[in-house]
């Protein structure tokens, strides 16, 4: 008559245990290869897709790339802006388009507007109730250049009743990275060197 225990057979026990440490090893070795397998595929990805290739044949790391194509749809952003403001005026809403001009430019800004002052550009547009629209801009900026250098052709025209005179301006300047300001410099540059280097009135 065999007796009975609380406690089971020490060898059932350590038959458990065994095939538990087993699956457990096993387990570990297939997350292993799994883990592995996929760093070395997305390492290769990365090593794929880590870099551009510019239309100049320059290798170029992908983050800088991005950095680049940001900076520069955010320069032409700001220039559009600023040319806006600056000749884009009525006789109502000139002192604050100036003002959002000025705070997009250096001195060099604040230079051409007092010019224009005191020539009686601003006087003109309150005497004869002008509207200047401005109808196009076109930007070329050089990111190889710090600060970087930049060339603006600005279209607008000048209302005088039923009269309509149309303009084309040549500016010219630098952009350098400052911190961003919002509402005033949302994008974080500033103009610096601005000139106004020639201005040409069309043909109707």
């Amino acid at each position: 008559m065999k007796l009975k225990t609380p406690y089971k057979n020490i060898y059932q026990i350590l038959g458990q245990n065994r095939w538990i440490v087993l699956a457990s090893i096993i387990g570990s070795v297939i997350t292993s290869v799994v883990s592995i397998l996929v760093v070395i595929k997305l390492h290769k990805e990365t090593l794929r897709n880590a870099f551009v290739v510019s239309q100049e044949g320059q290798v170029i790391p992908l983050k800088i790339a991005k950095e680049r194509t940001n900076l520069k749809v955010e320069a032409l952003a700001h220039l559009a802006r600023f040319h806006r403001c600056f000749y884009q005026l009525s006789a109502s809403n000139y002192k604050e388009q100036i003002a959002k001009a000025l705070w997009l430019g250096d001195t060099s800004v604040d230079e051409v507007y007092q010019q224009k002052k005191a020539e009686g550009v601003y006087n003109r547009l309150l005497q004869y109730a002008l509207v200047q629209k401005v109808t196009e801009i076109h930007t070329e900026v050089d990111l190889d250049t710090k600060p970087f250098k930049f060339q603006t052709q600005v279209r607008f025209e000048i209302k005088r009743g039923t009269v309509t005179d149309h303009y084309k301006l040549i500016t010219t300047g630098k952009l350098l990275r400052i911190e961003r300001n919002f509402p005033h410099n949302p994008h974080g540059l500033l103009i610096t060197e601005f000139y106004e280097n020639s201005l040409q009135k069309l043909a109707n």
